[in-house]
């Protein structure tokens, strides 16, 4: 396995699927998934009174609890009638533009909005289900959020970084200063999962996930997220898509996603930074998710041939970290996207490199770097009206199928991996255009 770079990766230990006695690992938290129309609070105080410990309520992706609980007590909790299924909550692990190049590979510059001209604005609301995002940074238009237990600070602001940096490409403003974004004001939600290393879970994904499904169940109308760009993943030998939104293999984050987007809520997720074959990793191999590869470019144009910047690679070719699809189901929902040296912003005290530019912008690569190229994308292609009125899934085909007629119209214009120029046994899907929307 090669080094993972700028990806939120939950390991999962989980090794095998059936019964959670059988299932978990030692840990001691764990995701109670309860009946559709279950009373949640009711619930909550029966595990309470068993002895366990309530740290997360989910009332909108899915209904269930996040739990803390001893081998006798979670024996009980499972015997009760409104139990779905129990699945173990596991820790997370933490690997890790001007106009910057990446936007400019996908011609954001070209789009209707005109990344870069110092007047485009795009008002859609994009949740980033991450680190947080600074909330004061003057590049960005955080408009509200939630802090879902992730690490100590109480806010849903950013003290790490990734976040910040995701935002700066979904939405940085034209203001003729620092760096634009794809879709530029983007209306950004700060979804705090992750706090750092090892700050953050699954039953922090549900919570942002169950957050951002929340919007769409109010009476404000105007705060519905239309995106969630996720730069998070989990990994094991028996996970990946069951095809059933996850009541087959007692999934609860694909059950909540499945359910997210009915409401309306289109998901860009990254394929992840192993080099691998991304089939058993989630949510990239969900079918109901966009999942974006990575290339690297260096330059912000087609061609090849540029040197690198801030670490070796070869421009306009896949990356070298970037997982892949081979199955055609996920190769149905694939994309590809600038991810090598992206320039972005940066949140105060994070450790990014930003060179002249630092603190308030600096430099990452991942595939999480690239997801947010394509969030911003989704978010763009809903404001113009290409995709206005369409069903997430109905977006994510278009998307995959628009790439494809322009590189197909255009063979000049991808990169050495995509399906025009194949590196065998990988699919790395079609680079995104920005320029349609």
């Amino acid at each position: 396995m090669r080094r993972s770079v700028g990806i939120l990766t939950f390991v999962l230990m989980m090794l095998a699927t059936g019964p959670i006695a059988n299932a978990v690992s030692p840990v001691a938290s764990y995701i109670v998934v309860l009946r559709s129309g279950s009373d949640v609070s009711a619930m909550a105080s029966r595990v309470t009174a068993l002895g366990a410990e309530v740290f997360q309520r989910y009332t909108h992706a899915l209904d269930g609890l996040a739990i803390k609980a001893s081998a006798t007590a979670l024996s009980r909790i499972m015997s009760d009638r409104s139990v779905l299924f129990v699945s173990p909550d596991l820790p997370v692990v933490l690997n890790d533009q001007t106009l910057p190049t990446g936007v400019d590979r996908i011609d954001g510059d070209l789009s209707s909005t005109r990344s870069g001209d110092g007047s485009g604005s795009v008002p859609v609301n994009v949740a980033v289900i991450d680190t947080g995002v600074d909330v004061t940074h003057p590049d960005l238009n955080v408009v509200g959020g939630k802090n879902c237990g992730a690490g100590a600070a109480p806010s849903f602001d950013d003290h790490y970084g990734h976040g910040t940096h995701v935002a700066g490409t979904i939405g940085a403003i034209d203001n003729g200063v620092g760096v634009v974004g794809v879709a530029p004001g983007a209306r950004l939600w700060s979804v705090r999962t992750v706090g750092a290393i090892g700050q953050g879970s699954v039953a922090t994904a549900l919570c942002g996930v169950d957050f951002v499904t929340s919007t769409h169940s109010d009476s404000d109308p105007t705060n519905d997220i239309a995106v969630a760009s996720m730069s998070i993943g989990f990994f094991g030998p028996k996970v990946g898509d069951d095809e059933n939104c996850g009541l087959t293999n007692h999934d609860a984050l694909h059950l909540a996603i499945c359910n997210s987007t009915a409401a309306g809520v289109t998901y860009v997720v990254a394929a992840g930074n192993s080099a691998q074959d991304f089939r058993n990793d989630i949510p990239a191999s969900y079918s109901e998710v966009l999942t974006v590869t990575a290339l690297a470019d260096f330059n912000g144009e087609p061609g090849g041939g540029a040197p690198f910047t801030c670490r070796p690679d070869v421009d306009d070719t896949y990356a070298d970290f970037s997982s892949f699809a081979t199955l055609p189901s996920d190769q149905a929902h694939t994309v590809a996207a600038p991810g090598r040296c992206i320039l972005s912003t940066a949140a105060p005290n994070s450790l990014i490199w930003g060179g002249s530019k630092a603190p308030t912008y600096g430099v990452l690569s991942g595939t999480s770097m690239a997801t947010p190229h394509v969030s911003g994308m989704v978010a763009l292609c809903i404001f113009s009206g290409p995709c206005a009125g369409l069903t997430p899934a109905q977006i994510i085909s278009k998307v995959v199928s628009d790439a494809e007629a322009y590189n197909q119209a255009n063979t000049g214009y991808g990169f050495l991996g995509d399906p025009l120029h194949p590196e065998p046994g990988k699919y790395f899907g079609f680079l995104v255009y920005a320029g349609a929307y």
